[in-house]
C-alpha cells in the first residue's frame, strides 16, 4: 500500500481577473495532481511545498483556471467551508524569479491594474491551459538541444571612430547606465548594438541580452544579422506572429537561460530572463512600444525600470529620439552618444527637396518633378520608394450630385474604397460592403473616389510606367504569414523598380539600391488636434528619408534624393527635415511643451468610457470627475473622443493632469477605489501616460 507524506499550506494566488485582489487556496499534497504519479508507483513520496513564482491550477467559479502563486502562508482569513483546494502545481517549470514578480508588481501598480491582469497575460497561452502536454513537449525538445553558449562573434566589421566609442561605452558599462544612442539613419546603430552585445557575452558566459524592436516586420532582418554574427548562441524571438507552440518554446528557452539573446516586440519586455545583463531598445521613439488595449503599458518605460531594478545598462537608439528621452539626455539623466555620419564609407545623407504643390500641380497625385525623378532612377537601374501612409484605393467615395459620402454605419469614420477587392471597408470595425452601383440617396450612378491610398497610387504608376516593376507593401498586401518578409526580400534582390508603401517600409530596412524617396500627402498631420502630431510626423519623415542613399555613392552615381510634396512648403517642420536638424527641432518643441505645460513637463492619465449612448458615457465621466478632488491634480471636463463612435459604441474621455507624478499616482489609487464602487453599466478603462488623446 502506498504512503504519501501529507503537507498542506495556504497559497495566495493572482488570477487574470478585473478584481483587484489575491485569492487564497488550500494546497494539500495528497490532492495535488503532481503527487499522483509517485503514489501510483507504490513508493513513498515527499512533496515539497509550492514556491512563490510557480503556476497553479485552481477552481474559480465554475471554471478551472491557471493562477500565479505570489505568497505561501499557514493561515487565512477565509472560512474553511469556503476555502477551495488547489488542483495542481506546475512543478516541472522552474518558478518565476523574484525580480520578474517585482517587474509585474511594478507594472500593475504604476498602470493601476490588478496583478493577475499583468502577470498572467505576460505568459504564453500554452502555459495557462489546463493540461501540461504543450509544456512537457517543449521541455523535452529543449532538453535535446546541444549547449549553445558560445558567444564568439564571426565576421566583425571594422567600426568608424564614433561607432567604436559607442560600442565600447555600452559594452563596457557596469550597473544602471541608461544611454541614448542618437545616430542619423544609416549611421550603423545596429552594428554598435551587435558589437556591444559581443562584449557582454564574452564577459559572462551565462549573460542574457534583450533586444526590442517596434514592429514584427523588423525582426527577420535583425534576426538574420544576429544569427550570422553569433552562430554559437541560442536566439529566441518573441512576437505576436509566432504560433502558440513557437512562443512557448522560445519563452521557455529564455526562462531556462538557454537563449542568450532574446529578440522581440513590446511583449518581450515581460519575458522571464534570469540572467539579463543588457537591454537594447531600437527605434525607441516609436509609438508601437505603447500597448493600446488591455494593459496599456509602455515597453520602453518598463525596460528602463527593469534595467534600474537589475542594475544593468540599457541603450535606447533612434535617429529621432522621443522628446522624453531627449530631455533626459539634455538634463544628464541619460548619457548621450552620437553617430553623426553614415557608417558606409562614401555614403551620405540624401538631399531633401520640398515640392510646392501650389506651383507644380500634381497629376494623378504626382508632381511633374517627382515623375521625372522616378523616370531618371529607372533609366539608371536604381530603386525608388513612394511613401503614403494611407492604404486602400481611396479614403472615401462620394456623390457629386447630392453630397453623399461613404460613411461607416457603425463608426464615426469613412468606408475606405478597396478597388481590387471591389469592397468598401471600415478600417476601425472591419465592416465590409459592396461598392454601390448608384448613390443610395439620389440614385446618381457617377460615384467618384476622393483622395488617394496606396492602391490608387499603384494604379497610376502602372499607367505612367507600364514597363516598371512595381511592388506595393502595406497591411492589405501582406496579410498572409511570411508575405511581408517575402516582399522585402524581393526588394533586396533588386527585382523592384518602384516600391509603394506605408509606415511598414519607413524604418529599419536597408535597401542598397534605393536612391529616391517620394513622400506623398504628409500635410494632414500638420493640423492634427494631437499635440504629438508634429513630433511623430518629423520622426516619420526622417525615418523614411533615411531609406535612401545607404550604400556607398559611386563616382558618377546619382545623388540620393528625398522629394516631399506639400501645399505648405514654408512650414518650419519641413525646414528642419531639409536640414536634417533634429537637434533644433527637438529643442524648439521642448520649449513649446514647457510653455504650454505639456508632457514631458506634465504627467497625465486618461479615463475612457464606452456606452451605447454618448450621453451615458459623459454622465459617468462627470460623476467620476466630481467624486474626488486633489490640490495637485487637474481634472478636465469630459469630452467625446475624436472618433466618437466605433462598432456602435460611443466613446468619451476625461483627462487628468499633474506636475507631480507621485501626486497623480497617489490620487489614482484612491480614485479608482471610488470608481469601482460606482454602479454603472458603462465600460471604462484608465490609461497612465497616454499617447493618443
Amino acid at each position: 500500500m502506498s504512503q504519501c507524506i501529507l503537507t498542506s499550506c495556504i497559497l495566495k494566488i493572482a488570477l487574470d481577473t478585473p478584481l483587484n485582489a489575491l485569492f487564497d487556496y488550500r494546497w494539500n499534497a495528497a490532492l495535488d495532481a503532481g503527487a499522483d504519479a509517485g503514489a501510483d508507483a507504490g513508493v513513498e513520496v515527499a512533496v515539497s511545498l509550492p514556491q512563490v513564482g510557480q503556476l497553479a491550477l485552481v477552481p474559480f467559479g465554475r471554471r478551472e483556471v491557471m493562477g500565479l502563486i505570489v505568497g505561501v502562508s499557514d493561515s487565512t482569513d477565509v472560512p474553511a467551508a469556503k476555502l477551495k483546494d488547489v488542483l495542481a502545481v506546475r512543478n516541472q517549470l522552474a518558478p518565476l524569479s523574484e525580480q520578474w514578480l517585482a517587474l509585474a508588481a511594478f507594472a500593475a501598480d504604476y498602470y493601476q491594474r490588478p496583478l493577475g491582469e499583468v502577470a498572467l497575460p505576460g505568459l504564453p497561452k500554452n502555459l495557462r491551459v489546463l493540461t501540461t502536454v504543450a509544456l512537457d513537449r517543449a521541455i523535452k525538445k529543449l532538453a535535446k538541444l546541444a549547449d549553445a553558449h558560445d558567444g564568439t562573434p564571426l565576421n566583425m566589421p571594422a567600426l568608424n571612430a564614433a561607432q567604436q566609442e559607442a560600442a565600447d561605452a555600452i559594452g563596457g558599462a557596469r550597473g544602471f547606465k541608461p544611454t541614448l544612442l542618437y545616430g542619423v539613419t544609416g549611421s550603423g546603430k545596429t552594428e554598435v548594438y551587435l558589437q556591444a552585445c559581443a562584449q557582454v557575452l564574452a564577459r559572462d558566459e551565462a549573460a542574457q541580452i534583450l533586444i526590442l524592436v517596434p514592429e514584427i516586420n523588423l525582426t527577420p532582418q535583425l534576426e538574420g544579422n544576429i544569427r550570422a554574427r553569433f552562430p554559437g548562441v541560442m536566439l529566441a524571438t518573441l512576437h505576436s506572429s509566432l504560433s502558440e507552440g513557437e512562443r512557448m518554446l522560445h519563452w521557455l528557452a529564455a526562462h531556462q537561460g538557454q537563449a542568450r539573446i532574446v529578440l522581440g516586440t513590446r511583449l518581450a519586455i515581460l519575458a522571464s530572463l534570469p540572467q539579463l545583463k543588457l537591454i537594447v531598445i531600437d527605434e525607441e521613439h516609436d509609438p508601437s512600444y505603447k500597448q493600446q488595449e488591455g494593459l496599456r503599458y509602455s515597453a520602453r518605460d518598463l525596460a528602463v525600470w527593469r534595467a534600474w531594478q537589475l542594475q544593468i545598462p540599457i541603450v535606447l537608439g533612434s535617429a529621432t529620439p522621443s522628446l522624453e528621452s531627449w530631455q533626459h539626455a539634455q538634463t544628464g539623466r541619460y548619457r548621450k552618444l552620437e553617430l553623426r555620419e553614415r557608417a558606409v564609407k562614401n555614403a551620405v545623407l540624401p538631399r531633401v527637396k520640398i515640392l510646392d504643390m501650389e506651383r507644380d500641380k500634381p497629376k494623378d497625385g504626382l508632381t511633374s518633378h517627382l515623375v521625372a525623378a522616378l523616370k531618371l532612377r529607372m533609366e539608371r537601374g536604381e530603386q525608388s520608394l513612394l511613401f503614403l501612409n494611407r492604404r486602400g484605393y481611396s479614403p472615401v467615395i462620394c456623390c457629386e450630385s447630392c453630397g453623399w459620402i461613404s460613411n461607416c454605419t457603425r463608426c464615426t469614420s469613412f468606408m475606405v474604397l478597396h478597388k481590387p477587392e471591389h469592397r468598401l471597408r471600415c478600417h476601425h470595425c472591419s465592416l465590409e460592403l459592396r461598392i454601390p452601383r448608384h448613390c443610395p440617396t439620389c440614385g446618381n450612378v457617377d460615384l467618384q473616389p476622393l483622395g488617394r491610398g496606396t492602391q490608387r497610387v499603384e494604379e497610376g504608376l502602372q499607367q505612367l510606367f507600364p514597363e516598371a516593376r512595381i511592388l506595393r507593401i502595406d497591411a492589405d498586401s501582406t496579410r498572409k504569414k511570411g508575405s511581408a518578409q517575402e516582399a522585402f526580400d524581393t526588394v533586396h534582390r533588386g527585382e523592384v523598380d518602384i516600391l509603394i508603401g506605408t509606415q511598414m517600409v519607413a524604418k529599419g530596412h536597408d535597401f542598397k539600391k534605393l536612391t529616391l524617396v517620394g513622400i506623398l500627402n504628409p500635410d494632414t498631420a500638420l493640423f492634427s488636434q494631437d499635440y504629438r502630431a508634429s513630433e511623430r510626423l518629423f520622426a516619420q519623415l526622417m525615418q523614411v528619408a533615411g531609406r535612401a542613399g545607404r550604400a556607398a555613392q559611386t563616382e558618377g552615381g546619382s545623388v540620393s534624393e528625398v522629394l516631399i510634396q506639400t501645399r505648405y512648403a514654408r512650414h518650419p517642420l519641413y525646414d528642419a527635415v531639409v536640414n536634417h536638424d533634429y537637434d533644433h527641432f527637438a529643442t524648439t518643441l521642448l520649449e513649446e511643451r514647457a510653455q504650454a505645460a505639456l508632457p514631458p513637463y506634465l504627467f497625465q492619465a486618461l479615463l475612457r468610457a464606452e456606452a451605447p449612448e454618448l450621453a451615458t458615457a459623459i454622465e459617468f465621466l462627470q460623476a467620476a470627475k466630481e467624486c474626488m478632488e486633489h490640490p495637485q491634480v487637474t481634472i478636465n471636463d469630459p469630452i467625446p473622443m475624436s472618433m466618437t463612435r466605433v462598432y456602435n459604441v460611443d466613446r468619451a474621455q476625461l483627462l487628468l493632469e499633474s506636475p507631480s507624478r507621485p501626486a497623480l499616482q497617489a490620487f489614482l489609487k484612491e480614485w479608482l477605489t471610488e470608481l469601482r464602487a460606482m454602479k454603472t453599466r458603462v465600460k471604462w478603462s484608465l490609461e497612465v501616460d497616454p499617447l493618443d488623446i
